[in-house]
């Protein structure tokens, strides 16, 4: 039986009450089951307030690279589908370049691809989305693949592409066939009907941070650029430009669902994957390089990772730009899922929350020793 545990949410609140995030709903849980949950503070402040509950849907950001794209590719790598070290270009041939033809899946999946981490491909590709494959395969590489690891958004937009290629299908479409609906998962989509609106936490007011972003880099100043508050829209620019579904981002979920994702990544509770495929979410596949990662995710073995100092060191993990997070401790059977939306009601620069995040992460380590 969950409950709210009084040290989570007390330290919870008082970022709140900074200011770093106006919401916040946590879940805990361990050996399939949810020890501790709670929810804070308001999920839409402006331009009226709303208060936080469980079931709030959060844009889930970043978390859609493990949870959908390396979920759907470890499904296709059981298949048979899919290998590992095949060549990138055998699936998209935009990426049968002379620098990019030896790109594989492997380094796509552990952000070693040698792609630049960001660019806007709204302006890369005219704002003509069937382009993007082609945007992205003609970049520079900022480094020789394989021997450095630099998260990229790029890749998992990719891959996502990859999947679509392959499939023949869209890739919320794949996302419902093969993980939402065999999942009985009926708070978890891309692309949310506006009469959800009210049950989902806002985030920014325009996409002032990617505009800045936009000339930070040097690709100049996008017309199109939303002005008004992102609700209920997926808030990254590239995965708006993409119809709101992409590899790197898109997903919207609350934290009962994201518990159910999770699951399937861990061998004693997966009804989408075998054990020994599970095992490919604890294996460091990025040795000897600056980060450990597995396939999709973040090992907690990585330097000043957030998963702090109380996670197994095989732990997977992930955060979202919004706010979100999600770890995974296979060895002790638990599950950390936090969601916040720091990315709303808030000037820019949006507060760094990894502290949070390891905080977080100790506490329900020390709240689980003591249940």
């Amino acid at each position: 039986m969950s409950t709210r545990n009084e040290q989570l949410s007390s330290f919870l609140a008082e970022h709140i009450s900074s200011g770093e995030f106006p919401s916040a709903v946590y879940l805990v849980a361990e050996k399939g089951n949810a020890v501790f949950v709670d929810a804070l503070g308001h999920s839409v402040v402006d331009p009226y307030s709303v208060t936080t509950n469980l079931d709030t849907i959060y844009d889930l950001a970043s978390l859609t690279k493990p949870l959908i794209t390396g979920l759907l590719c470890a499904r296709r790598i059981e298949l048979g589908e899919l290998t590992l070290d095949s060549s990138v270009a055998h699936y998209l041939p935009e990426f049968d370049r002379t620098d990019k033809q030896m790109i594989t899946v492997r380094e796509l999946l552990t952000h070693t691809s040698g792609l630049p981490a960001w660019r806007p491909l709204y302006i890369l590709a005219n704002d003509e989305p069937e382009r993007a494959a082609g945007a992205i395969a003609s970049l520079d590489l900022e480094y020789k693949p394989g021997t450095r690891v630099v998260y990229s958004d790029l890749g998992f937009i990719a891959l996502g592409m990859l999947l679509e290629r392959t499939i023949g299908s869209p890739l919320d479409e794949l996302a419902r066939k093969e993980i939402f609906e065999p999942l009985n998962l009926e708070h978890t989509f891309f692309k949310p009907d506006i009469a959800l609106q009210t049950g989902i936490a806002a985030c920014e007011t325009g996409n002032t941070y990617e505009r800045e972003m936009c000339e930070q880099t040097g690709a100049g100043t996008y017309s199109n650029s939303r002005q008004g508050l992102i609700w209920g829209e997926v808030h990254d620019g590239n995965a708006y430009f993409l119809g709101g579904a992409a590899g790197h981002a898109g997903l919207f979920s609350n934290a009962s669902d994201v518990l159910v994702l999770a699951k399937q990544f861990l061998a004693k509770h997966s009804a989408s994957l075998t054990p020994d495929t599970c095992l490919l979410f604890r294996l460091n596949m990025t040795e000897g390089l600056n980060e450990a990662r597995s396939l999709a995710w973040q090992l907690a073995l990585t330097n000043e990772s957030t998963a702090g100092a109380n996670l197994a060191a095989d732990s997977f993990g992930h955060n979202g730009f919004t706010g979100t997070s999600c770890w995974i401790d296979a060895e002790h059977d638990r599950v950390f899922i936090l969601l916040t939306n720091r990315t709303h009601a808030r000037q820019l620069p949006f507060a760094n929350i990894n502290a949070v995040r390891r905080q977080f992460h100790t506490l329900a380590v020390e709240g689980l020793t003591k249940a």
